[in-house]
């Protein structure tokens, strides 16, 4: 596989990241449903994930003006759990249904979202890797080989999210890293560890597909008990990414949660692109050619 490959691929195949890469008899795509109305904003998954992938410490630091203490994913951050405060109204069965807590008035809420890379099925942090550091799984996940990358950066501003980075500081090694999805643990039929070790069930793992339906489930369930802003993000296959292995019911609009609203692959003309340089290469070697010739006719 050269930069690029995976894009084209998924292209021209169907939605199934495994297939189109190459894996012929491979298991069912695995993936996470991120149940934010049952986040109670423990960071549970946040610590699981450090110890289980032994990823360093990356300050803790207040940001002073949320209870978030990590601020966002990143390098050393592969599960972050967002605080997000409003001023929004709401009702008691809406609370009790999504484990809100609400000030007296109920004109207070908090939303709570433990974000994660979302291993999309056209993955730009894939196309630009010069090394082929960054592989797809058999599972249909997107794995950084630690030993193989050089440090680039190049897949840190192909991400759409802002998922990936480079590792710095008085922990870091230079090179890129990000969410497995704990591969090491799904090769022996374990669940992730932040799945693992969610108290409520807010992350829930096992096949894309299925967690498809049963997000659908719990937005109809949502949507019916009053709570009309309830939304699916990332499980559409023909979103800008292809779709995701990794989506989450959200409550409120995707840039509430710093997500993008319409999230593109970078790299989406990235074939155009290679083909128009091509042509110019084509023709600036014929003009060379031609002028070559025709001074030596002279």
């Amino acid at each position: 596989m050269t930069p690029g490959d995976d894009l084209i691929l998924s292209l021209v195949g169907g939605a199934d990241p495994a297939t189109d890469t190459g894996y012929e008899d491979h298991p069912p795509r695995m993936g996470f449903f991120t149940d934010t109305s049952l986040c109670i904003g423990c960071k549970a998954c946040e610590v699981a994930c450090k110890e289980w992938n032994e990823v360093p410490e990356d300050g803790l630091d207040f940001t002073a003006d949320s209870f978030d203490n990590t601020g966002g994913l990143g390098a050393s951050t592969w599960r972050h759990v967002a605080f997000i405060e409003q001023e929004k109204p709401v009702g008691t069965a809406e609370a009790n249904l999504m484990h809100e807590s609400t000030d007296e008035n109920g004109d207070f809420r908090w939303l709570m979202s433990s974000d994660v890379c979302k291993h999309c099925t056209h993955a730009a942090c894939l196309d630009v890797c010069p090394t082929g550091a960054l592989f797809r799984t058999e599972f249909g996940t997107v794995v950084v080989q630690d030993e193989i990358c050089n440090g680039c950066g190049y897949c840190v501003p192909a991400c759409p999210y802002g998922v990936i980075d480079t590792r710095t500081g008085p922990h870091g090694d230079g090179g890129a890293h990000k969410c497995t999805l704990c591969y090491d643990r799904l090769g022996d039929g374990m669940e992730p560890a932040c799945a693992k070790a969610c108290p409520t069930d807010s992350i829930q793992f096992g096949e894309v597909d299925d967690l498809r339906e049963r997000a659908g489930a719990r937005v109809i369930q949502m949507q019916a008990a009053g709570v009309t802003d309830a939304r699916l993000y990332g499980e559409d296959p023909d979103d800008g990414v292809g779709g995701h292995g990794a989506m989450f019911l959200l409550l409120d609009e995707p840039e509430v949660y710093g997500l993008p609203p319409d999230p593109q692959v970078t790299t989406k003309d990235l074939g155009r692109m290679w083909k128009s340089a091509a042509l110019a290469a084509a023709g600036l070697l014929g003009t060379v050619a031609a002028a070559t010739f025709l001074g030596g006719g002279s």
